[in-house]
């Protein structure tokens, strides 16, 4: 007979304790913080960021850096916030959905922010870490939902009323967020990462091009343009050129006469406003986007940029910039000069902050 077996039938307690301990044993919380972190220290006192994002783009490394990754934390960190990020996607991935939760309150609780700063994914972070954040640690939360065009009635408005503040870059979903109670609402809007998008000292290399996805109609408006005679590139997941690095957009919007931006949203037909909208002018392009009646909020349309609202527009509009070289050049510059003075992720953080942390009592 073994030792261990003439153990158990001693002490039958024992063996029962340790194969209880067995089941019930799971990984402290704290001990996983420092693996769940990437911190980012500022050489100048301010604003503390716990910035809560993906990482890569839908929580995939394959597909590349996330839009947050390339222009919020990008940013944040080079207008010098003292910011730590967190990524819940891939925790999530490693320790699953309960866990990463309550790694994510330990680790606002440490590090103590001014604001926790969201780009909610999916229903990843749970309501109980909204509130125990905001209300049993008084930091002030805020979120910036991307696709309220379509997103507010399946996403956005059960998030909204569980933080200090909301973000919408989409205008008419302001008074649906006060229907339903959400009064601290904040209207921004995507902008360019002028650390990043920049304009380049090179020759042009294409008449048109498109970086994007291929949904919507936008493969069917690409395949007009091309039997219209215009010759035009397009890169993205989805195309045959592939997805390419920012680096490589970059280069693209820079060495390209035309820059499309096919705006129409993944859901529905509507020309939404994106990003894109500032990242071609900021890179010294002129851009072509589909109309949408708030880009005159942000621009002199036809002046520092140019909208169409048909296919047959768009087409008739490709032919006459190509054509005339010194207005194209024009409203390039003027598009250029538009975003460098008002339309940065710098300068949208600054207004955001500042009116977060008006009221510390919210």
């Amino acid at each position: 007979m073994s030792e261990k077996l003439t153990q158990a039938i001693k002490n039958p307690k024992r063996v029962f304790y340790r194969f209880k301990e067995k089941l019930t044993k799971k990984t402290c919380e704290e001990s996983l913080i420092d693996e769940s972190i990437r911190y980012f220290p500022s050489k100048e006192e301010g604003i503390k960021i716990f910035f809560v994002e993906s990482k890569y783009d839908y929580g995939d490394k394959n597909r590349g850096l996330s839009f947050e990754e390339n222009n919020f934390l990008h940013t944040l960190v080079h207008s010098c916030y003292e910011t730590i990020v967190f990524d819940p996607i891939l925790t999530m991935k490693k320790y699953g959905k309960k866990t990463m939760n309550r790694i994510l309150i330990e680790s606002v609780y440490r590090w103590n922010p001014d604001i926790v700063f969201f780009v909610l994914f999916k229903d990843e972070i749970e309501l109980d870490t909204l509130i125990e954040i905001r209300d049993s640690m008084g930091i002030k939360t805020l979120n910036w939902f991307c696709d309220d065009h379509w997103r507010f009635d399946n996403f956005s408005k059960i998030y909204a009323s569980f933080l200090s503040y909301v973000i919408t870059t989409y205008k008419p979903t302001v008074e649906k967020y006060k229907l339903i109670g959400v009064k601290n609402v904040i209207l921004s809007q995507w902008a360019c990462n002028h650390y990043l998008y920049k304009r380049l000292k090179l020759p042009y290399l294409y008449d048109v091009s498109f970086v994007g996805q291929p949904h919507g109609d936008r493969y069917k408006i690409i395949r007009r343009i091309r039997k219209a005679g215009i010759k035009v590139e397009t890169f993205g997941y989805g195309w045959p050129n592939g997805r390419v690095t920012t680096y490589e957009m970059i280069k693209i919007f820079n060495q390209t006469k035309i820059n499309l931006n096919l705006s129409n949203a993944s859901r529905g037909k509507i020309n939404q406003i994106k990003g894109r909208d500032f990242e071609i002018p900021g890179c010294g392009g002129l851009m072509i986007t589909g109309y949408n009646e708030n880009l005159k909020d942000y621009y002199r349309i036809g002046k520092e940029m140019v909208c169409y609202n048909t296919v047959d527009d768009l087409i008739e509009l490709l032919r006459h910039y190509l054509k005339n070289d010194e207005e194209r050049e024009t409203i390039r510059e003027a598009g250029y000069k538009r975003v460098s003075a008002e339309h940065t992720y710098e300068e949208r953080f600054q207004k955001i902050f500042k009116k977060t942390l008006e009221d510390r009592n919210l």
